[in-house]
């Protein structure tokens, strides 16, 4: 089991493709006996399955309850349901930033003795996308506005921010701030790693004309596991401003191939240990 494969970021990947059901119809609370089986299938045994889950409940994104048999179950706390539906426009449909879109600016000053907002707010704003132009000063393609409104307001930090919107002009040449801004290179690396890892199991699924729900469920849950990061870690650049090479397009391909392939038949596999 990789670090980047380890129990708790299964578990929430699990739950994330087939625990939550959707808006219309909620899914009740997931059996433990299920999860153990269900995490099995992807290689993680049944006491690191416990551990992982009491470390997700005490983080306050499983709570305990039963099932409508009475089975010992754990379900998405509402915390834990919010976070993955905002999730699911930047890792499933996240649209292509433009040129010409512009770029939005958050500048945020946190009084000293709330300095604990200040690391949560400088880590939300990484985990959206947003790179670092100056000290105090962090910039996203302009297409990530409403997201992230919606984020700092939820976590009570909108009041430390401020929100522009605008363009880069000057001095140096904007493909070359946009390497000062973020670490391309290790962005480039993360996503040549997942298509190293994925890339071939895409190629063996492209050869198969036959879709077993079991195979289809362990390939699916790795795949988004190792690619629900990129799409946070990733701003969405225009490929304009990206080195030629750039593997990114490429590794959301892989993803978007993978997911129209196994996502469904993946859910019938999970669906006869969640009756």
């Amino acid at each position: 089991m990789t670090d980047q494969h380890a129990p708790r970021s299964l578990i929430v990947t699990f739950y994330g493709a087939y625990g939550r059901g959707d808006a219309h119809s909620p899914a009740g609370p997931v059996p433990v006996a299920a999860l153990i089986r269900l995490l099995g299938a992807v290689g993680v045994d049944a006491p690191s399955v416990r551990s992982a889950v009491s470390r997700l409940k005490r983080r306050g994104l499983l709570v305990a309850d039963r099932t409508e048999s009475g089975a010992a179950g754990y379900a998405l706390s509402p915390d834990a349901r919010q976070l993955l539906d905002d999730g699911d426009r930047r890792i499933y449909t996240r649209p292509p930033a433009r040129c010409g879109d512009g770029w939005l600016l958050a500048v945020f000053s946190v009084p000293e003795e709330e300095r604990n907002k200040r690391h949560l707010l400088r880590s939300r704003l990484a985990r959206l996308g947003f790179g670092t132009a100056a000290p105090g000063v962090w910039i996203a393609p302009a297409h990530v506005h409403d997201e992230t409104r919606h984020t700092l307001e939820r976590l009570g930090l909108a009041g430390y921010v401020d929100l522009f919107r605008g363009e880069h002009a000057g001095f140096e040449p904007t493909a070359a701030a946009v390497a000062r801004w973020w670490d391309l290179a290790g962005l480039a690396k993360r996503h040549q790693a997942f298509l190293d890892a994925h890339e071939p199991v895409l190629d063996r699924w492209t050869r198969r004309r036959v879709v077993p729900p079991a195979d289809a469920y362990r390939d699916y849950l790795l795949a988004l596991d190792s690619w629900r990061r990129l799409p946070y870690a990733d701003p969405g650049l225009p490929p304009a401003l990206l080195p030629p090479d750039w593997p990114g397009a490429r590794a959301a391909d892989v993803f978007g191939a993978l997911h129209r392939k196994l996502r469904d038949a993946g859910a019938v596999y999970a669906a006869q240990w969640l009756l």
